[in-house]
């Protein structure tokens, strides 16, 4: 008698209490950032991309071992395409993964006392914001592919040194998540966007994250999963 197939439950709620949390922290390190950096950008950006990459950290080695700490719905994707996820299970990720990226801003408002939802009046649009995106998202996907099949052990590691870095070297400041993106657009904070520009952002990291699996088989010399 075959065995049973797991339940999505589970791991839908690593992505759904996950994404939230990473959410709270990108929100409300720019909001604590900005409130002790003052006029002084730079040092709020430096603050704001250190504490989403320790963040990062502690969040893929706590929840891996559940849902393989996607927070991420490009991730997500290029996971079903390769086969590590079940098709059957990537909508309840992807419902998981935006609703705790909502979550995680109010919960990052409700802790510094704003308004639990604010829209964003952040412009970040144009094509050099949209090609940071594509690099930013291809980056990430790339780093989880090949390091989860080299050393998986260092893969959060990577993944932090890398959001940490393009934090710096991309125009956008690497969102390079799509439910974190829309959720970022509730957020009238450093780390928000309008609501009108995500939907580019949105766009380009899906390509991006395409763009990563092809390089990264064609790298590996890899065929597609069946």
């Amino acid at each position: 008698m075959d065995a049973p197939a797991p339940s999505p439950l589970r791991p839908a709620v690593a992505e759904l209490v996950g994404t939230g949390l990473l959410a709270a922290i990108v929100v409300g390190s720019g909001i604590m950032a900005q409130r002790l950096a003052g006029p002084i950008e730079a040092l709020a950006l430096l603050c704001n991309a250190l504490a989403t990459g320790a963040g990062l950290v502690a969040l893929i080695l706590t929840f891996g071992p559940v849902s393989g700490a996607h927070f991420n719905p490009v991730v997500t994707v290029v996971s079903a395409l390769d086969g590590d996820l079940r098709w059957k299970h990537v909508p309840a990720y992807l419902l998981a993964q935006i609703c705790g990226g909502v979550g995680g801003v109010v919960l990052a408002h409700g802790m510094f006392k704003l308004p639990l939802i604010s829209l964003s009046g952040h412009p970040r649009t144009g094509p050099g914001q949209w090609l940071a995106e594509l690099v930013a998202t291809a980056g990430l996907v790339g780093t989880i592919g090949v390091v989860s099949r080299r050393t998986p052990a260092a893969t959060p590691y990577a993944v932090a040194a890398w959001i940490v870095a393009a934090y710096w070297f991309t125009s956008s400041t690497s969102f390079a998540n799509p439910a974190l993106t829309l959720a970022r657009a509730f957020t009238d904070t450093f780390a928000g966007i309008r609501l009108g520009d995500a939907p580019a952002f949105v766009v380009v990291q899906f390509l991006g994250g395409g763009l990563a699996l092809l390089g990264r088989r064609w790298l590996l010399a890899e065929r597609r999963s069946s």
